[in-house]
């Protein structure tokens, strides 16, 4: 039996999300920080990661944005097949990026062109990624993404020798070249497989896994486990000014490929890893 659902109750999730995601962080996020603070042994790492916990704790209680930057929106859309959508999709996700980026008082971020460089003065159009899934539900998460930490992200064309070594390099490559500039301490997400667009993808999705569920394959939760390892002993550190945690989470997605290839993308997020996600 097909179930309806209106454009308009989309775009009320979305501009409802789009605030919520600004304002405060998923229970998992906000616990590895303050896990960090706790367990931080230097003066200056300890000293900035105290003011990321408070300057989230007063986004959180007095309704403001968690940092200036309030992203672009990015949403993941899994929709039902026996769900018809009442509406143009598209532009029910940008209506409701739209009122949610001007009723929260959001910035806005998004030019026309690459260019021209022109506001759209409403941060849309939104990036959307859709997919189809069995059953009468739609899953949708909304991840504003900030360009700071966005531009420091990766593709990389491995050689299949590379192997798991190769893959580990690389990520250890992107979270050192990026450094400072992506406001550390980062949130690490990892697409491998796939192929060249697929493996950028899969890199932004897993940014949106809980921080404490790892992979349901053994070998990628250890690689994951090992990279974490790795890339807090860079001593990159809260800020860059050093300190024992450089990377909250390390999340990796995967997804067959070529014989001749190894994809790997690196999408790097700052400690505001920010989403939210609702079922219609």
């Amino acid at each position: 039996m097909i179930r309806e659902v209106s454009g308009s109750e989309i775009s009320k999730a979305i501009e409802e999300m789009c605030i919520e995601a600004n304002l405060s962080l998923t229970d998992d996020v906000r616990g590895r920080i303050t896990k960090a603070f706790k367990d931080e042994t230097g003066f200056v790492a300890k000293k900035i990661l105290s003011q990321l916990v408070e300057n989230m704790e007063i986004a959180k209680n007095e309704s403001i944005p968690i940092c200036q930057d309030t992203g672009m929106a990015v949403v993941f859309m899994e929709i039902g097949q026996d769900v018809h959508i009442d509406g143009d999709l598209t532009e029910a996700v940008n209506e409701g990026v739209r009122n949610g980026y001007e009723r929260g008082y959001l910035r806005k971020s998004v030019v026309k062109d690459p260019l021209i460089r022109e506001n759209t003065k409403d941060n849309t159009p939104a990036i959307l990624h859709v997919s189809l899934v069995p059953g009468d539900k739609i899953k949708i998460t909304v991840a504003p993404k900030g360009f700071g930490s966005e531009n420091m992200s990766k593709v990389y064309m491995l050689k299949p020798s590379d192997g798991e070594e190769g893959v580990k390099n690389a990520v250890l490559d992107a979270v050192k070249s990026a450094g400072p500039n992506a406001c550390p301490p980062m949130v690490v997400g990892v697409g491998l497989g796939g192929d060249f667009e697929l493996c950028a993808i899969l890199a932004k999705k897993a940014l949106t896994r809980d921080l404490d569920r790892r992979s349901e394959k053994p070998h990628i939760a250890r690689i994951e486990e090992e990279l974490l390892k790795t890339l807090n002993e860079t001593g990159i550190g809260p800020g860059g000014f050093g300190g024992d945690t450089t990377v909250l989470g390390v999340n990796i997605e995967t997804y067959p490929t070529h014989i001749a290839g190894l994809p790997l993308a690196v999408n790097i997020c700052c400690h505001v890893n920010r989403h939210a996600v609702r079922v219609l």
